[in-house]
């Protein structure tokens, strides 16, 4: 049977082995000699993936992201490049029909490669951030059946690693266009085979006379985003020996509801393409009136077009297809005069940036649709909207671009290019960047045409803390400069018409381009070192004026100890020792952790000199839980002041944040949200609190508090509930104020805590802060807070843990397929006599969104105003949904008080063997980490996969409730 038009994968049945151990050439391979997996020494690969995650996965190397294992692997310095040169082989079924032609594409190998298919030996040039495809119409066989070989070579200057580590090793890996944090970095072991591998995707393209290459689409917008037109440019290849009369069509739609596309635009061009030639087409333009806009994360929909283009050849038919998802949304940025920092718009209105470094996904590159849509929906849920792609890492696949598309993760691509291995490393590294400039180029440019689709996609940068040489930096401003319409928007459409080329011409053409990460706007805007810190900062500095200087920092860090089930799982019982605490003569403690900790790169808790041990503010700690937990408690504080403390002074001192960073490619111990296990930190959400579109927060400074409103609608008639609780559950302060506008766009300073200044304060309170629509009580944010006074510090909290508060757990749990969703309703049962009475309790689901949908008049005692966030009504439409309906489980205790730092997790219900992690992973929370005062209800929604045969429990672990309950 011939092939179908179209793309297929060969991501499966793939055999590897050792170059130096495989005595055929590539020829014998693919004609008379075809490995099986039942052959020495050939085994089971892992494609897309590397060479050590294909010796990981058939356990012939231990796992180097646990313990101390990394150092019995042999890195590539030692072993000689051809230790890691390796064969890849596969066998794929394709057999064509007349004026049928197909490519085969290898999406990115590292470093260079030689291709045999059926005897026929084709080369791939080196680079790790370049699209190959060759033209295998000719070299297939007869019968359909087909045989590859692939012959791998790692990174021509892989380097050494020095005893004392560093950024970047010896730094010899810059000569490469490569990625650059392989030879280990402060926060990163060294990957040995410096990721030597076929790295993405590999596929098939079949075609018939004519195909289409990068086509590409640019939104336009006039009469405040009335009218939009759509501009398309495709390239066309005539593969053929006659001129090919074509048929170029393109169609616009939109899902709708009820799982009904309506189609916009339906447009056919006719047009001859000759013979052999390869030529470039722009499309007439499409006009959309008020087109469905695509927002930023907090900023409104994420809307997207499906653009399909397909071009018929007459006496052929449908010759080749194309298809995206497209966003209308128009990305601006300029330097801002009031603070310095570069300022982001879209779609004509400010943006405030909050959001963190990224580094990849995996260390080894095991990277899969399933992790990238994990990893990039924590980001959402944590309410960032931005993303900075490290220049030391890798040039994001479309796979992860996709999902901010969907998400509403605005993206910040740098190039490969860090001042550690580009010219300002220890010793200095080589200032001309990778030897072969026209191959950083020829990266650059291919890049681009593979991401520049997505609306996610808002910036280039040069690279890291560094320019690229000059030449360089002289060819990227040139290659991406923009069109007329994207420097200046006061022109009308006929007059940009008139001077300039359609914009779909251009490489880019819409996107700025930053020569580097410190440079024009981003820290102090010349290129000094003026991001960071990252280290442990007192929570309430992030307020005061000093902290940093200027208007966007790219990077700013601090702690990530994840909880102790990760250290477990992660590390063998040498690694479980918590660090010892010295003191110093001058009163700080300085942490000593365990050499396990040391190689995955702890940072501690505290700063001598600085920052008193933030652990040891709650007493100290026993073992791992104690110690884990302790941290969780100083992970929320830390990172939710961070943000804070930056969105107290938006737009009057800065205009964006980027925290470094928010995850670990591999299981380190600092500066992290989640880890590579994909458990949560209480950090995370510290900020997704902080980073709620409209939020009540307390300045730690003075104590004022304050209500911040990211959103484009005045905020009106609302009110401030502020209610300080003590440990023995009594209400001593509770205040409201009310009538209160907050504009649009803007933090506003309400009034001043009073109760510490009161006669006889309690050296350790909770506060608790409501912002509520007076009209109908509606929660539009909510923020608790733990305090001491000045001075002191948490450990009355230590006893406290004994005080057991009752709760009430009402579950809902709906199943569809592996799929879980579960609402809990969680209810603080205990009432003191002189509590006093909340205005209201916490029935509004926070952070209702449409990744936390279930149906509220399904819990008791959840109003009717909740029911307009459900999407359960649709989801039960569309699919064949199972539920155990109501469970109830009951926590029996006596006291009365502050159900305090609660916490769900997920595990499997079986016999847990010794050490056994039980956890299932991921689980997308709507919030966790949480307190509830006496008498208050919140609820949280989880969502989770679970495993084939296994049947998942819920625990609530607390404060108050250190065992952990099974709540269902």
């Amino acid at each position: 049977m011939a092939a179908a038009i179209g793309k297929k994968v060969l991501d499966e049945e793939w055999l590897a082995a050792r170059s130096t151990e495989v005595e055929l050439t590539g020829v014998e391979l693919t004609t008379t000699h075809p490995p099986t997996s039942d052959q020495s020494p050939w085994m089971e690969a892992v494609v897309p993936g590397t060479v050590l995650a294909t010796l990981l996965k058939n356990k012939l190397v231990p796992d180097p992201f646990y313990g101390l294992e990394n150092e019995s692997i042999l890195d590539i310095a030692d072993s000689g490049r051809e230790y890691y040169t390796f064969w890849f082989f596969t066998t794929f079924e394709c057999k064509l029909s007349t004026d049928q032609h197909v490519d085969l594409n290898f999406r990115a190998i590292n470093y260079s490669a030689e291709v045999y298919l059926n005897g026929h030996k084709k080369v791939l040039p080196k680079g790790m951030f370049r699209r190959h495809s060759i033209d295998i119409t000719d070299l297939l066989n007869s019968d359909g059946e087909n045989l590859l070989a692939v012959l791998v070579y790692p990174p021509d200057h892989p380097g050494k690693i020095p005893p004392e580590g560093g950024q970047g090793g010896d730094h010899e890996i810059g000569k490469d266009v490569a990625a650059q944090y392989v030879e280990g970095w402060d926060w990163m072991a060294p990957i040995r085979d410096r990721n030597t591998g076929i790295w993405d995707e590999v596929s098939l393209s079949v075609t018939g006379p004519v195909k289409m290459v990068d086509p590409h689409l640019v939104s336009s917008f006039f009469d405040d985003y009335k009218r939009a037109y759509l501009h398309t440019t495709v390239e066309l290849v005539n593969q053929s020996n006659s001129v090919a009369e074509c048929s170029l069509n393109i169609q616009v739609g939109a899902e709708q509801e009820g799982d009904i596309f309506l189609v916009e635009h339906l447009q056919t061009q006719h047009l001859y393409i000759p013979a052999g030639s390869h030529v470039q087409h722009t499309l007439p333009e499409l006009f959309f009136y008020k087109p469905d806009l695509w927002w930023p994360n907090g900023m409104g929909k994420q809307s997207l077009y499906n653009v399909e283009i397909t071009v018929d050849v007459k006496d052929y038919g449908e010759s080749d297809s194309w298809s995206q998802h497209f966003g209308f949304r128009k990305i601006e940025s300029y330097i801002d005069s009031t603070t310095g920092g570069r300022l982001f718009k879209v779609n004509g209105q400010p943006i405030f940036i909050r959001g963190g470094n990224w580094i990849l996904s995996d260390g080894l590159l095991r990277l899969s649709k399933k992790r990238y849509e994990t990893d990039i929906k924590f980001h959402a849920d944590m309410n960032f909207n931005m993303m900075r792609c490290w220049g030391g890492g890798i040039a994001e696949r479309p796979e992860f671009y996709h999902y901010c598309d969907i998400y509403g993760l605005l993206v910040w691509q740098e190039f490969w290019i860090t001042g550690d291995c580009d010219g300002r490393g220890v010793p200095v590294s080589n200032p001309d960047g990778p030897l072969d400039h026209d191959l950083f180029l020829l990266c650059a440019r291919d890049t681009v045409k593979l991401l520049r689709n997505h609306p996610s996609l808002a910036l280039w940068v040069g690279g890291n803390e560094q320019v690229p040489p000059d030449d360089i930096n002289t060819a990227l401003r040139k290659d991406l400069e923009l069109h007329p319409y994207f420097t200046n928007c006061k022109h009308s459409k006929e007059e940009i018409s008139a001077i300039s080329k359609d914009p779909s011409e251009y490489l880019d053409g819409t996107r700025i381009y930053i020569q580097g990460s410190m440079w024009d706007g981003f820290a102090n805007g010349k290129g000094d070192f003026t991001d960071g810190p990252y280290e442990i900062q007192n929570p309430e500095n992030f307020f005061k004026d000093d902290f940093y200087k200027y208007g966007f920092n790219p990077e700013v860090g601090s702690v990530g100890i994840p909880v102790a089930a990760t250290i477990r799982a992660t590390m063998p019982p040498e690694g479980w020792q918590i660090p010892l605490f010295n003191t110093l003569p001058n009163g700080y403690v300085q942490e000593v952790p365990n050499p396990i900790w040391n190689y995955h790169k702890y940072i501690p808790y505290s700063k001598p000199g600085l920052v008193h041990d933030q652990i040891l503010l709650y007493g100290t700690p026993k073992d791992l839980d104690d110690f884990c937990l302790k941290a969780q408690l100083a992970n929320y504080i830390q990172y939710r002041a961070l943000l804070e403390g930056w969105t107290s002074r938006m737009w009057t001192k800065y205009t964006g944040v980027l925290i470094w960073k928010t995850q670990n490619p591999w299981t380190g111990l600092r500066g992290q949200f989640y880890d590579h296990l994909h458990e949560q930190t209480a950090g995370f959400y510290g900020c997704r609190s902080a980073a709620e579109p409209i939020h009540v927060q307390l300045n730690l400074a003075t104590y004022l508090v304050e209500v911040v409103n990211t959103t484009s609608e005045e905020l009106s008639n609302v009110a401030i509930e502020v209610s300080v609780w003590d440990l023995e559950g009594a209400c001593p302060y509770y205040e409201i104020f009310d009538k209160l506008t907050i504009p649009s766009k803007r933090t506003v300073s309400t009034f001043e805590m009073k109760y510490p200044k009161s006669e006889d304060p309690k050296p350790l309170y909770f506060l608790l802060l409501k912002l509520y629509k007076m009209s109908d009580y509606e929660i539009l944010s909510r923020n608790f807070y733990w305090l001491h006074l000045s001075g002191g510090d948490y450990k009355l909290l230590e006893p406290y843990k004994n005080n057991k508060i009752p709760l009430k757990i009402t579950s809902l749990t709906l199943i569809r397929g592996s799929s879980y969703e579960v609402r809990m309703h969680i209810e603080n049962k205990s009432r003191g006599p002189n509590s006093r009475s909340l205005v209201h309790n916490n029935h509004v689901l926070k952070g209702a969104s449409r990744d936390f949908g279930m149906p509220p008049e399904a819990v008791d005692g959840v109003p009717d105003r909740e029911k307009g966030t459900s999407l359960f009504p649709k989801m039960l439409r569309n699919f064949l949904t199972r539920s155990n309906g109501l469970q109830v489980a009951e926590i029996n205790g006596t006291e009365t008080g502050v159900a305090f730092f609660l916490h769900f997790s997920v595990h499997a219900s079986k016999t847990q063997k010794n050490g056994e992690d039980t956890r299932i992973l991921p689980v997308h929370y709507s919030d966790n980490y949480f307190s509830l005062v006496p008498g208050e209800v919140m609820t949280v929604i989880l969502n989770f996969e679970v495993p084939p045969g296994i049947t998942p429990r819920i625990v609530l672990h607390g404060w108050n409730y250190q065992d952990g309950h099974t709540v269902l």
